[in-house]
C-alpha cells in the first residue's frame, strides 16, 4: 500500500471532514459568544478558534448573520414530538425539550446575539423569520394536531399561540436572565391549556 493510499484511508471520504469543519466552526461561534459576547464574533476569530481557514468558513456561510443563525440552529433547532394523544402532554414535551436546550452553557448569550443581530441595520429579516419558523414548526404542528383531534378549539389563533409558547421560555432566559425550569414549563402548559383547550 502506497503512502498516498494510506493517507486517504486514514482520512476517509470528504464528507466526514466537511462535517467536522462545520461542527468545529459552529462550536467556535457558540464558545466565542458565550465567553465574550457578539462583539468578539468575527470571521477571523471564528476561523482561528475552529482551527480552519477563513475561506473554509466563507464557503459555508457568506455572512456573519448566516453563521450566527446556523450556530443557533445547531443548538436550538427543529423538534419532532410524537402524537401522544393529548395536547397538553405534547406541549409539555415541546417546552421541556426547549428548556433543556436553553440550559446549555452559553445559549443565553447566543440567543440574545441572534435577537440583536436581527435588529441590526442591513439584517436580512427573512433569514431570521425563516429560522423562527423552523424552530416553532413543531408547536404549530402540535396545535394543529390538537384541533384535528378535538382537544384544541377550532377557532384558536395558532400563530398568536405559537408566539406565546416560544416567547415564554426565551424571555425568561434572555430578558430576565434566569434559567427556565420545570415550574415555568408547567405554568405555561397550564395557562396555554386553559386558553386553547376544548376541555378544562
Amino acid at each position: 500500500m502506497g503512502d498516498e493510499q494510506a493517507r486517504h484511508e486514514r482520512r476517509g471520504p470528504g464528507r466526514p471532514r466537511q462535517e467536522h469543519v462545520t461542527r468545529a466552526v459552529l462550536d467556535a461561534v457558540v464558545d466565542l459568544v458565550s465567553e465574550s459576547g457578539m462583539g468578539a464574533l468575527t470571521m477571523d476569530a471564528v476561523a482561528a478558534r475552529a482551527g480552519v481557514s477563513k475561506p473554509a468558513v466563507y464557503r459555508r456561510w457568506s455572512t456573519k448573520q448566516d453563521l450566527v443563525i446556523a450556530a443557533a440552529e445547531s443548538r436550538i433547532g427543529p423538534l419532532d414530538v410524537a402524537d401522544l394523544g393529548d395536547f397538553r402532554a405534547e406541549l409539555r414535551a415541546v417546552l421541556t425539550a426547549r428548556m433543556e436546550a436553553y440550559r446549555q452553557p452559553g445559549i443565553d448569550r447566543l440567543l440574545a446575539g441572534v435577537i440583536g443581530a436581527a435588529a441590526e441595520e442591513g439584517a436580512v429579516r427573512e433569514a431570521f423569520g425563516a429560522y423562527a419558523a423552523r424552530v416553532t414548526r413543531e408547536t404549530r404542528h402540535v396545535l394543529e394536531r390538537g384541533v384535528a383531534r378535538g382537544d384544541v378549539r377550532a377557532d384558536v389563533d395558532v400563530a398568536a399561540t405559537v408566539t406565546l409558547v416560544a416567547s415564554s421560555l426565551l424571555f425568561r432566559l434572555v430578558a430576565e436572565q434566569r434559567m427556565p425550569d420545570e415550574a415555568l414549563v408547567e405554568s405555561v402548559v397550564e395557562l396555554i391549556g386553559r386558553a386553547v383547550a376544548t376541555r378544562p
